[in-house]
């Protein structure tokens, strides 16, 4: 029997919210399922990932395969770098404590940027809520000051193209004259 530390769907219709399991791989998705490990809700900005840290180390150590989802979230709440500090425990690389030392040390910094990174999302939110209102306010003397030199630049080209226009209709006359009288001589004959 094979077991993976996977993801179990509930909520609603595009309202996803999962819960991490420990299931046979034989298990329909949502189906039994051995142990609840956590949960995840991927709609919070960052998303919100409660995991218990113990169990879900016990079940790596009892040969559980994760799922790559599963993979991502276990090596972002630090339960990957936590088995790899306590396989240099029992290989006699460092002791247990400074094993949890070295993992509070990580997972501190790492509230940290979870933290800037909400914190960044909340604001860049109320930003684009007043940036509308920002844009509508500068919109009517931008559009006056576009259209002013608009306007002028039309009108000198108006002024250009007026005797442009007037020196290509007069060679067209003479030249309609002169037909006219080549037309009348030999009738006049």
């Amino acid at each position: 029997m094979s077991v993976k530390i996977r993801l179990q769907r509930h909520g609603a219709k595009k309202r996803p919210y999962y819960f991490i399991v420990v299931a046979n791989s034989t298990s329909r998705r949502d189906g039994k399922f051995i142990e609840k490990l956590g949960t995840y809700n991927p709609l919070t900005v960052p998303a919100t990932i409660q995991i218990n840290r113990d169990r879900a180390i016990h079940w790596l150590h009892q040969g559980a395969q994760p799922t790559h989802t599963a993979n991502r979230i276990l090596s972002f709440k630090g339960v990957l770098y936590l088995k790899h500090l306590l396989r240099g425990v029992k290989l006699g690389l460092f002791d247990e404590q400074t094993a949890r030392d070295k993992f509070e040390a990580w997972n501190g910094s790492h509230e940290i940027l979870v933290a800037d990174r909400q914190d960044s999302h909340k604001k860049a939110k109320a930003a684009s809520r007043i940036q509308p209102v920002i844009k509508k306010v500068e919109e009517a003397p931008v559009a006056v000051a576009v259209e002013a030199p608009v306007a002028e630049a039309a009108a000198e080209e108006a002024e250009v193209a007026a005797p442009v226009a007037e020196e290509a209709q007069a060679p067209e006359a003479p030249v309609a004259e002169t037909k006219a009288e080549d037309t009348e001589a030999p009738a006049a004959e």
